[in-house]
C-alpha cells in the first residue's frame, strides 16, 4: 500500500485486522465451552494495536510461503483468561464473559468501518473538489 493510503487510512486497517483476529479467538473460546482443560485465550488489543503499529513502513506478504504480516503482531499479547468461577473439569470458557467480549469487539469493529467509511468520503469529497 503506498504511503499516502497509509496515512489516510490511519491506525483502521491494523484495528480492522486484529478486531477480525480477536473475533476467531473469541469465537474459539465459545466453541469450546465444554472442552474439559480448555483454556479461553484473548489478546491484550491495546498491546497488539501498538505492535502492529509500530512499524513504520507498512509490511506485506509477497509469498505464499511467507508468515502473515498480522500473524506475528500481537502474538505476545495473546492471553489466557482468568475465570472468575473455574469449572471441575478444568475448562475456563465462560459463555457469558465471551458473548458480552464478542458483542463488544463487533461494536468496535463496526465504528471502526464506519470511520474508514467516513474517512472515504471525505477523500471523495476532496477528489471531486466540493
Amino acid at each position: 500500500m503506498s504511503q499516502f493510503w497509509h496515512q489516510a487510512l490511519g491506525i483502521h486497517e491494523q484495528a480492522l485486522n486484529l478486531f477480525g483476529r480477536r473475533a476467531r479467538i473469541l469465537a474459539s473460546n465459545l466453541a469450546n465451552a465444554e472442552t474439559p482443560n480448555y483454556k479461553a485465550r484473548d489478546i491484550d488489543f491495546r498491546q497488539a494495536l501498538t505492535q502492529a503499529s509500530a512499524s513504520a513502513v507498512p509490511m506485506s506478504r509477497t509469498h505464499a510461503g511467507h508468515m502473515d504480516v498480522m500473524e506475528g503482531a500481537g502474538s505476545k499479547a495473546v492471553l489466557y483468561r482468568q475465570p472468575t468461577q473455574a469449572s471441575l473439569d478444568g475448562n475456563t470458557v465462560e459463555p457469558h464473559v465471551e458473548k458480552a467480549e464478542f458483542l463488544q469487539n463487533a461494536i468496535r469493529y463496526q465504528a471502526s468501518l464506519q470511520f474508514l467509511s467516513n474517512r472515504f468520503k471525505g477523500l471523495k469529497l476532496a477528489i471531486r473538489g466540493e
